[in-house]
């Protein structure tokens, strides 16, 4: 007998497939289920991975960021004075000196950053102020809404100007154009410039009216502007008296000219602080090292994730065969009847996993479907990234597919191992 062509084989098993409908389609939910929980849950995992990614990326990834920390008991205080002076942190020496020994550096961005009262006309809200430079929207890859971010200018003459961030703008300034109004930051009058928005969350009409939800909400001053206005004392009111505190510099960010040379600089940032202080009143974070942290715990992430709903998938294996196993008993005549009428072996191997293929694969297209719109529906009722990607599909369908034809082979082999004369005279 000519073996049948693979077309007569797949005719064949739909028709043997299409005799135990229920048994079927029970048997594929299995695979579905399966199928649909591996997407599912990757498509989470990879959602939550590219939050994280581009909340450090933003941070940027040549950045080096050194922040001052206040130490345990470091106010300076005497007897039972009322009045106490906190110094610590970051100095101007201090970035004098990593400008000058950190090689590599492409940019040094000092930073004072407070929280003020700010108001214009009657509204009043509190709100970070950040006294910076010029080079600063450059570094942290912010882009301007409309007017223009500080200018060199400003802070050599010192100017009394201000960029506020889009939300800032929507809060504040509601009803009116915030360009050339001036605003009041803790009595100190200053005049609005531009509007700035984070380049990952601002998105623009033409109107140049569309301002998100989580948008920034800092005002940008001229440093020179600041220090002859505030200087560096920061007074805070506590219980007993006034506490102040003495703070150069409340953050730095060094920008190193390639990733590659990132941490090359971060050693010598350690060695110029750690000359410089004799405590550990600052701490250093590299969104570089972030990057590469979180892609590693991605990978642990979809590993454990995969491996917990690839049970699902070996779940679905085994109820194929055992759907298969009692197919073969059901249809022991017929494969005698085969068997004497010239199949081989392989041809009763090959029929046995033809079915199991075709109940595999359509499992696996209904799952993907699945698995594609429940991570839909969960953005859109619960505002959680989820992202599709076709590594997910692609694994999930061939494991599925794989894990179906390994557990049908023992059934297939089963059933042509039998002896056809014994198979004929089963009833």
């Amino acid at each position: 007998m000519i073996s049948m062509r693979p077309e007569r084989m797949i005719k064949l098993a739909v028709k043997n497939l299409g005799q135990y409908k229920l048994r079927a389609g029970l048997t594929m939910l299995g695979i579905i289920f399966g199928v649909c929980s591996v997407v599912a849950m990757l498509s989470v995992g990879e959602g939550a991975n590219q939050e994280i990614q581009d909340k450090i990326q933003k941070m940027g990834s040549r950045n080096i960021l050194i922040k001052s920390v206040k130490v345990p008991n470091e106010e300076n205080n005497s007897g039972g004075q009322r009045t106490m002076i906190a110094s610590y942190g970051l100095t101007y020496d201090d970035a004098a000196d990593l400008a000058r020994f950190v090689p590599n550096l492409e940019a040094s961005i000092p930073i004072k950053r407070l929280r003020y009262d700010v108001q214009f006309k009657a509204r009043r809200l509190q709100t970070d102020v950040v006294a910076t430079v010029p080079a600063f929207i450059r570094v942290q890859n912010y882009r301007m809404v409309r007017g223009r971010f500080l200018t060199s200018a400003d802070e050599q003459f010192g100017a009394p100007v201000c960029v506020i961030g889009t939300r800032l703008a929507r809060m504040l300034f509601a009803g009116f154009d915030p360009l050339g109004q001036t605003l009041t930051i803790d009595r100190d009058a200053y005049t609005v410039v531009g509007i700035v928005g984070d380049i990952a969350q601002t998105e623009l009409t033409p109107q140049n009216e569309l301002w998100l939800e989580g948008e920034n909400q800092s005002v940008y001053v001229p440093l020179r502007t600041y220090l002859q206005k505030r200087g560096d004392l920061f007074a805070q009111l506590a219980e007993g008296g006034s506490t102040f505190e003495k703070i150069e510099l409340y953050e730095l960010i060094l920008s190193i000219n390639t990733q590659d040379n990132v941490v090359r600089a971060v050693d010598a940032v350690r060695r110029v602080l750690k000359k410089n202080h004799r405590k550990e009143d600052y701490s250093i974070v590299v969104p570089l090292e972030l990057i590469r942290q979180a892609r590693e715990t991605r990978k642990l992430f979809n590993i454990v994730l995969g491996s917990i709903a690839a049970i699902s998938l070996i779940v679905g294996g085994i109820g194929i065969m055992n759907i298969m196993l009692a197919t073969v008993s059901e249809r022991t005549r017929e494969i005698g009847i085969r068997r004497a009428l010239g199949a081989t072996r392989t041809d009763i191997v090959l029929q046995f996993l033809m079915e199991t293929l075709i109940l595999s694969i359509s499992g696996g297209v209904i799952g993907l479907v699945f698995g594609a719109l429940i991570p839909l529906m969960i953005t859109a009722a619960t505002d959680v990234k989820t992202v599709l990607t076709f590594p997910a599909f692609a694994v999930a369908f061939s494991v599925s597919v794989t894990v179906s034809v390994v557990f049908g082979i023992y059934p297939a082999r089963r059933a042509a191992r039998m002896d056809p004369i014994e198979a004929l005279r089963h009833e």
